[in-house]
C-alpha cells in the first residue's frame, strides 16, 4: 500500500476540495454530488488508463529513481494540470479565439458553452491521438527483437516483416481514413491534426534516438539508459492522447470543469501510482503477456478514436475493450509460467 499512500492523500485533498466547491455552489447537496461525482471521475479515468499504466511501467522499469520520482512529481502536475485543464482550456480558446482567461471565465460561467467548444474539437484531437497511439501500438507489434510472442508465429512474422515505415504508411493510412468520415469543411483539419500525431511521435522517437548515440560518454550512456528525457517527453504525450478521451467522457456525467479536473486528477494519480507499483512489483516480468495486452489495448483505442470522429463510442465499450485485453493477457501469462514450472526447459 506504500506505493499508493500518496495517491490517497491527494485523493483526500481533491475530494476535499471538490466538497467545498459542491457546498459553495449548491449547499450540502451540491457537496454531497461532487463528492459522488469526483469519486466516479476518479474510477472512471482509472478504468480508461490501465494499460497506459502498464505501457508507462515498461518504459519506467529501466529508468533510475530521480527520473521515476521526476515522473511522479513534475510528470503529475503535467498530467493533471497540463492534459485535464490547462490542453482542453487551449482547444476551446483556439476554437473561439478568446484569451485562456476568458476560456476560462466561460467555462465557470456557462459550462454548456465550453462544453460544446470543446467537443466541437474532439475529430481534430482524436486524430492526433489516434494516430500517435496507433504508432506506439504498430511500433512493438513490429519489433523484431521480442522474444516472447503472445499471438504465436503470426506475431512472430509480423515483428519479422514489420518496419518503422510500414507503421508510419498505416497509420498515415488510417488518418486518411478518418479524415474520409468528415464534412468537406473538416477534412483539412483533421487531416492535420493526425500528421501531427504522426510528427510528434517521429519527433520524439529521433530525439530519443539521439541522446542514445551519446553512449560513447559512459555518463550520459548511464544516465539514458536509467531514464532521458526523451522517454518523459513519450510518456507525456502517450499520457495526453489518453487523458482527452476521459475529458470528453467526462462530460457525459459534469459540465463542471472545476468537478472534471478534481475527478480526473484523482484517476491520474492513482494511474501514476499503479505504474510505480508494476515497476517495483516486477509484475510485468512475472506476467509476460501483460505489456503485450496492454499495447494491444491502445491498438484498439486508436482505431476507436478514428472511428469516433463520426461515431459516438460509449465510454463503457472503451474501458472494457482495455480491460479485456488486460484481463486474457494476465490469463496468458499465468498459463506460461504453469508450463514453464512443469516443463522448465520448453
Amino acid at each position: 500500500m506504500q506505493h499508493f499512500r500518496l495517491s490517497f492523500v491527494v485523493t483526500i485533498v481533491l475530494l476535499g476540495l471538490a466538497a467545498w466547491w459542491g457546498f459553495d455552489h449548491g449547499g450540502s447537496a451540491g457537496l454531497l454530488q461532487a463528492l459522488w461525482i469526483a469519486a466516479v471521475l476518479g474510477v472512471l479515468e482509472v478504468s480508461l488508463s490501465f494499460d497506459n499504466a502498464v505501457v508507462n511501467a515498461s518504459v519506467l522499469r529501466n529508468w533510475n529513481a530521480f527520473w521515476r520520482k521526476l515522473f511522479l512529481t513534475v510528470g503529475i502536475l503535467v498530467a493533471v494540470f497540463g492534459m485535464r485543464l490547462l490542453f482542453p482550456l487551449l482547444i476551446v480558446s483556439v476554437a473561439t479565439g478568446l484569451g485562456l482567461v476568458d476560456v476560462w471565465h466561460m467555462a465557470i460561467a456557462n459550462p454548456d458553452e465550453y462544453a460544446r467548444h470543446l467537443t466541437s474539437k474532439h475529430a481534430e484531437v482524436a486524430a492526433f491521438g489516434g494516430a500517435f497511439l496507433l504508432l506506439v501500438f504498430l511500433n512493438f507489434l513490429f519489433d523484431e527483437e521480442k522474444e516472447l510472442h503472445w499471438l504465436g508465429w503470426i506475431e512472430e512474422k509480423v515483428g519479422t516483416y514489420g518496419t518503422s515505415g510500414l507503421a508510419i504508411l498505416l497509420t498515415l493510412l488510417a488518418v486518411f481514413g478518418c479524415m474520409s468520415l468528415m464534412p468537406p469543411e473538416r477534412k483539412l483539419d483533421v487531416l492535420v491534426a493526425g500528421v501531427v500525431g504522426v510528427l510528434v511521435y517521429v519527433g520524439v522517437d529521433w530525439f530519443s534516438g539521439l541522446l542514445e548515440e551519446e553512449e560513447s560518454d559512459p555518463s550520459v550512456g548511464k544516465m539514458i539508459s536509467q531514464g532521458s528525457i526523451g522517454g518523459f517527453l513519450y510518456l507525456e504525450v502517450l499520457d495526453a492522447s489518453f487523458s482527452f478521451d476521459g475529458v470528453i467522457g467526462a462530460f457525459a456525467i459534469t459540465k463542471d470543469v472545476v468537478i472534471i479536473m478534481l475527478g480526473l486528477a484523482i484517476g491520474a494519480m492513482f494511474v501514476r501510482s499503479l505504474t510505480v507499483f508494476l515497476v517495483h512489483k516486477g509484475t510485468l516480468e512475472q506476467f509476460v503477456y501483460l505489456e503485450h495486452g496492454a499495447h494491444y489495448a491502445i491498438g484498439i483505442l486508436a482505431l476507436i478514436m478514428f472511428a469516433s470522429v463520426e461515431y459516438h463510442i460509449p465510454e463503457w465499450f472503451t474501458g472494457l475493450s482495455g480491460v479485456a485485453f488486460i484481463l486474457v493477457s494476465l490469463w496468458s501469462s499465468v498459463r506460461y509460467k504453469r508450463r514453464q514450472e512443469l516443463h522448465p526447459a520448453a
